[in-house]
């Protein structure tokens, strides 16, 4: 039984001294970025304009990490009561999310939202693209290896 509790205690430590390493002398950076390529999925489903706000900030966030720089593929979901980032007549996002698309992220409405909502493709801005439901569009791409980010 002590030769176990030896064993074990070593193990334990074992473990614990290369996590204390990483951050003792504070050369801890996060993780390194050795991808060619990174996919991520925002999904947005509540009418919240802070956190509306918080996901957009997340989404730049992401587009300015200097080890993700050139390497990230980004998709923002929008459903729910979340519609209103793309209403037309409620611009109040609208800079914030023509600057993301510009930056390659692509802007995707859930048409199932729009048929139960009664909300026709007019009133949206004309830079958003479709999926048939949130949840296929991100069903599908969990399953293409995206990772799902939600706010």
């Amino acid at each position: 039984m002590k030769k176990f509790n030896f064993l074990f205690v070593l193990a334990f430590l074992c473990a614990l001294v290369p996590a204390m390493a990483q951050t003792a002398d504070g050369s801890f950076h996060g993780a390194e970025a050795t991808k060619s390529r990174y996919r991520a999925v925002y999904q947005l489903n509540t009418g919240d304009t802070s956190i509306i706000h918080h996901a957009l900030a997340n989404i730049q966030n992401s587009l300015n990490d200097p080890r993700l720089k050139g390497k990230l593929d980004i998709e923002l979901v929008v459903y729910g009561g979340a519609f209103a980032v793309y209403k037309k007549d409620k611009p109040l996002f609208e800079k914030e999310i023509q600057n993301l698309q510009k930056q390659g992220v692509i802007l995707a409405m859930c048409e199932n939202t729009m048929k139960m909502r009664k909300i026709s493709r007019d009133e949206l801005f004309p830079f958003v693209s479709y999926v048939p439901t949130a949840n296929g569009e991100l069903i599908i791409r969990q399953q293409d290896g995206w990772a799902i980010i939600r706010p």
